[in-house]
């Protein structure tokens, strides 16, 4: 802490960190993408389950101003936003109030006889009764048979309430039988959210809000950024027409202007607005088995059901309770590649945020190079 006196004011000054060489190290492995135009910037965090061990940014919040990335600048973390939903329909399954094995339509009736297609051309849709209901299991690691979104959700995520939203998937036929197949589904995640609304008898947002973005210190998690905090989101970028470099774009899955809580609704499954420290929280909690500063959240069984695989063995994807998961590891990506991943083996968090639609060259192994000289600085024994 540094003070500064002033006409014998004493003024309180936050002091810059300093990570020192090891944090130089992990930058220099990605400043290079930033020079070839391939990445515009990116905020990089490490942590352990109890103190955050780097936190540094490169490059460009917005390339054509010149404003330079900053370790509090504000990313769509998107689909980042499926394992805080998840853990938060936790609490309520700690509290005997939710069962994971319990069919979706014992807290919601609008999904009481809904039928799965088992064939389809031009000419029919032949529909059967599915080998069991939906379960909260179900949605909550991909395996229910429920689209990826509804046609209620075109051209955006979030116009709609979300009790609507949830109501339009009940109405549409399950795309295979639940525990057959996997496929990645927004509205399976939406369906958990709007089970907490139901069990707890709260809005959505105001139980994330109440029970765990606020308490855990996420002071800039949001799914409405204010008009001070947009200020600080980062540009989104996507590849130029011919590849070689990039052009900024807006989020087309979201409607603007995205402070507008009017019009705009929140997302579960992909609609929430953080920063590296806040992401970081979350999975410090989650790494010291659902406590945090003293103050617990989920148990330990909750934090092994959510982190630990839940999808057949028969099936190839490995996930979890809104996480994807590994044997020694636990995360998720967002669609404009921001990721975090918590090694279990190492006791590390990597918290990786940049807002790309895609890259040009060689732009996309610019994650890869972070996590490696992370890795390296950091944990080098277990590499």
């Amino acid at each position: 802490m540094c003070w500064l006196i002033v006409c014998s004011v004493f003024v309180v000054l936050p002091a810059p960190i300093s990570w020192g060489q090891s944090s130089k190290e992990v930058t220099a492995a990605v400043q290079p993408f930033v020079d070839r135009n391939e990445l515009a910037g990116a905020v990089m965090l490490v942590a352990d389950r109890n103190e955050i061990r780097m936190e540094d940014a490169v490059g460009w919040a917005n390339i054509a101003d010149k404003q330079p990335m900053r370790t509090d600048s504000m990313f769509w973390i998107a689909s980042q936003s499926k394992p805080m939903t998840a853990a938060a329909l936790m609490m309520l399954v700690d509290e005997g109030k939710v069962s994971l094995d319990d069919p979706v339509e014992k807290y919601l009736p609008e999904f009481q006889g809904q039928m799965v297609v088992v064939e389809k051309d031009e000419e029919h849709v032949l529909l059967h009764r599915p080998v069991h209901p939906i379960t909260v299991r179900n949605v909550l690691s991909h395996t229910s048979g429920l689209p990826f979104r509804s046609a209620l959700e075109v051209p955006t995520l979030d116009r709609y309430p979300l009790e609507a939203r949830v109501r339009s998937y009940a109405m549409t036929p399950l795309e295979f039988s639940p525990d057959s197949k996997y496929q990645y589904s927004n509205a399976g995640i939406n369906t958990a959210a709007r089970i907490i609304e139901v069990v707890s008898g709260q809005p959505y947002e105001t139980f994330m809000d109440e029970r765990l973005l606020k308490p855990l210190g996420m002071k800039d998690t949001t799914f409405w950024p204010t008009e001070t905090q947009e200020k600080r989101i980062a540009t989104s970028y996507r590849p130029n027409a011919a590849k070689e470099g990039l052009e900024a774009i807006k989020i087309d899955q979201l409607s603007y202007p995205l402070s507008d809580r009017e019009h705009r609704r929140p997302m579960p499954a992909g609609g929430l607005f953080s920063t590296a420290s806040d992401v970081a929280r979350f999975y410090q909690m989650l790494l010291r088995g659902g406590e945090l500063d003293g103050k617990r959240y989920l148990t330990e069984q909750a934090v092994k059901e959510l982190t630990s695989r839940q999808t057949p063995e028969t099936l190839n994807n490995s996930y979890g309770l809104g996480f994807a998961v590994g044997a020694n590891h636990f995360g998720h990506a967002g669609a404009y590649s921001t990721n975090t991943i918590a090694e279990k083996k190492q006791g590390l968090i990597y918290v990786w945020l940049v807002q790309h639609a895609g890259f040009p060259g060689q732009g996309g192994q610019s994650q890869g190079e972070f996590r490696k000289a992370a890795a390296n600085v950091f944990a080098p024994a277990t590499n």
